[in-house]
């Protein structure tokens, strides 16, 4: 072999060598300039927003709904006298009527909703029936029975619905309403219903001085006193000028 192909031998072994190396160094270099992102490095996620809770509304109070059970009252039955104008009173005892708050309060709209306990009372002759409840809640004035007189009278067998014939009248120092007899009455017949704040009373009866005898013993709305009249006012005395006597002048 010549020097010459010797020589060119070796020059393309050092080629390739050279070749080799680079590549190797290439390789390296671009491992290390690709770092491997860090946890750190990681974007946040998307926060998350806490609604808060509805403030809750107040539960209002539940409307007073009728009573269709008695519940027995002594203090209530104990405000109806045993007689009155010498006749008797019959308190029928809270064990023998079918008769609840619920079924005479229909007749009185909302307030009868309240009605606790009912008794019940009669005069057998003159025929007279007494319907008497306890009211819970606010007191009741005697005026606030006005929206409600054409179905209480209607409760107690007057066929009309006209609240015209009922009016207003003082019994023994009360207010109560009062209606006068009806055509589906029986001749003399007066109803009356009133209030004393706690107790609302109703009553039907044939004979008017048995049916306000009753309504006296029974708690009331005292009247409103009337109003006074502003008395005239005395005129004032005349200084009249003596009369001249004959020996004047």
């Amino acid at each position: 072999m010549t020097s010459s192909r010797l020589a060119s031998l070796r020059l393309r072994g050092a080629a390739s060598a050279l070749l080799g190396a680079a590549l190797v160094l290439s390789a390296c270099s671009t491992s290390e300039s690709s770092p491997t992102p860090s946890a750190a490095s990681a974007s946040p996620g998307p926060s998350v927003m806490v609604t808060p809770p509805p403030t809750p509304e107040p539960t209002p109070s539940p409307a007073p709904t009728p009573r269709f059970t008695n519940t027995p009252d002594e203090e209530l039955a104990g405000l109806i006298p045993d007689a009155v104008a010498g006749v008797t009173v019959v308190i029928a005892p809270f064990d023998e009527f079918a008769l609840t708050p619920g079924d005479i309060g229909a007749a009185y709209g909302e307030i009868g909703d309240r009605f606790a306990s009912l008794a019940v009372a009669y005069v057998e002759q003159p025929r007279l029936t007494l319907y008497a409840m306890r009211v819970d809640g606010a007191s009741v004035a005697t005026e606030d029975l006005e929206p409600h007189l054409s179905t209480a009278g209607r409760y107690v067998g007057i066929a009309g619905l006209d609240p015209d014939p009922w009016e207003e009248a003082v019994v023994a120092g009360n207010q109560v309403w009062v209606r006068p007899e009806d055509n589906a009455t029986a001749a003399g017949t007066r109803i009356y219903t009133w209030s004393s704040g706690e107790f609302v009373f109703l009553l039907i009866g044939v004979d008017d001085t048995v049916n306000q005898s009753l309504i006296e013993a029974l708690p009331g709305e005292a009247a409103p006193s009337p109003t006074p009249t502003p008395s005239a006012s005395a005129e004032p005395s005349s200084s009249a000028d003596p009369t001249p006597s004959a020996d004047d002048g």
